[in-house]
């Protein structure tokens, strides 16, 4: 468990859990699940002396569902946001902090992803993540480098609010599923080529299937996803008016923040679903590929096919048993009835090969 004071530019890390919040600011506790399992007590009973409410058994108990979908709740205290990070494959880690071969190898084999979950009260954000999760030593390693330089350009400025952290967390996991659709792409565009080559086998469509699985299962993600930030901007557009300028200045801010969220899950969908259409149009292709191989053979054994029947039924007629055959008896005949059959033969393969029957 990690405690951290943020204010206008402070960063600070507690040691243990402070009695009352500071004065000014607010607090973000973060633990991960197998903390929140074992004492959450502890922490409930920080939280009602801090915002004068605790978490509702129902949400302790999604907190610790590792298996729970991206989803928005709310109380009249605190609003509750899970939402489902993306984990590579065989890594642990999210993409954005792996190679770029193994975040292939990854795409290639499916993809992976565990809940975060967000209890955003007034003044205290609590988060709930798996175990070695990035993107909390992502945010702890950034907001540091805010403090340590506060007029760089580069860096934002510290949260104002636990909404507007929660909200920043939450857009750089939708990052990384943008960043994930660029190994998509080049893994869908790689199976359609080989669903077009001759030699093509078996595990070219368990790849592909593969793919579409986790194309479906990405989609089934986002979905979920999408339907949890609508869920929060309407539950902000609910909030109580604030009478002061700078905090309705603060509300607009969240606003766009959460509709910026929004729009990037909104991309991701829609290239998911594109990549889908892809998948399905490659398989469809495939098979029209195959049929029209198919056919080009059975024209090419059937032209044959037309070649040699002259021939043998050449062959045929002069292997019968009958002694007045013409040239049966002449040292000529057989060379004349070859040269008839070898004229015959590429005569009609130059015709089909004219008429394009032979590739």
């Amino acid at each position: 468990m990690r405690v951290f004071h943020i204010d206008a530019d402070q960063f600070t890390e507690l040691i243990v859990l402070p009695d009352q919040l500071p004065q000014s600011g607010h607090v973000w506790v973060s633990t991960t699940r197998q903390e929140w399992e074992t004492a959450p007590a502890t922490l409930q009973a920080n939280l009602q002396r801090w915002a004068g409410g605790q978490l509702v058994d129902l949400h302790v108990s999604d907190l610790r569902n590792s298996q729970l979908p991206s989803h928005f709740d709310y109380t009249s205290w605190y609003d509750l946001l899970v939402f489902r990070r993306l984990a590579t494959a065989g890594i642990g880690a999210d993409p954005a902090g792996a190679p770029a071969a193994n975040r292939e190898e990854a795409a290639l084999s499916g993809i992976d992803t565990s809940p975060v979950g967000f209890a955003v009260f007034e003044r205290v954000l609590l988060t709930v993540h798996p175990t070695d999760c990035s993107v909390r030593a992502y945010f702890t390693h950034r907001l540091l480098q805010q403090k340590a330089n506060p007029d760089a350009p580069t860096l934002a400025r510290m949260p104002p609010s636990p909404a507007d952290l929660m909200l920043r967390m939450v857009n750089h996991m939708v990052d990384n599923y943008l960043e994930l659709r660029r190994v998509l792409t080049k893994q869908i565009s790689l199976l359609q080529q080989e669903m077009f080559s001759s030699r093509s086998n078996l595990s070219t469509w368990r790849t592909l299937l593969d793919s579409r699985n986790t194309l479906h299962m990405l989609e089934d993600i986002c979905e979920d996803q999408q339907a949890a930030i609508t869920e929060w901007i309407d539950a902000l557009d609910e909030w109580p008016d604030e009478p002061d300028n700078a905090a309705l200045r603060e509300r607009e801010l969240l606003r766009v923040r959460s509709r910026d969220v929004l729009e990037h899950i909104q991309r991701v969908l829609a290239h998911v679903r594109r990549l889908e259409s892809s998948a399905e149009n490659a398989v469809q292709m495939h098979f029209s590929a195959q049929s029209n191989r198919t056919n080009e053979i059975m024209r090419t054994l059937t032209v044959l096919t037309a070649i040699f029947m002259p021939l043998n039924l050449v062959t045929g007629i002069f292997g019968m048993n009958f002694e007045g055959l013409p040239f049966i008896r002449s040292a000529l005949g057989f060379w004349i009835t070859f040269g008839f059959m070898l004229t015959l033969g590429v005569t009609l393969a130059l015709f089909f090969w004219r008429k394009r029957y032979l590739a």
